[in-house]
């Protein structure tokens, strides 16, 4: 199982003065993120909204396998508009040294970091109950 959920809020810089060109370059890196998304063509959540105008992306999904896919988009955001910020959780039972962590991929300012959650992990027994059939764990 790969179970994802996250966000990133689309912004071209972090300068906290308005550019007059922000608007026209934000545009044209939404489109870009949009035009990503259709080449993904994720049957989970994957999206752009805006939202008192700002750009929002949402994803969200929880299938079989782990989707490397989905963690470059993350970060291609970031590569396209190096101002955004956002979280992105990853819960992988796929690798044996993280299946019980859940991770957090941190953009800021752009630049995609990879954390421990700390609020979900270890997932057993934080998320889950330990199984009482395995061997003194």
């Amino acid at each position: 199982m790969f179970e994802y959920h996250g966000w990133i809020n689309v912004l071209m810089s972090a300068a906290a003065d308005d550019d007059a060109d922000e608007p026209a370059r934000t545009l044209e890196a939404v489109a870009e993120i949009e035009r990503r998304i259709a080449e993904i063509r994720s049957p989970y959540l994957l999206d752009v909204r805006w939202m008192n105008a700002e750009a929002v992306v949402h994803l969200s999904g929880c299938p079989n396998h782990r989707d490397p896919e989905i963690l470059r988009f993350f970060a291609e955001v970031g590569e396209r508009a190096p101002g955004s910020y956002g979280l992105l959780h990853v819960r992988s039972d796929e690798d044996p040294e993280r299946q019980n962590e859940v991770r957090v991929l941190r953009m800021v300012r752009g630049v995609v970091t990879e954390h421990l959650e700390p609020l979900l992990s270890p997932c057993v027994p934080v998320l889950e109950d330990p199984d009482p059939l395995s061997c003194g764990e």
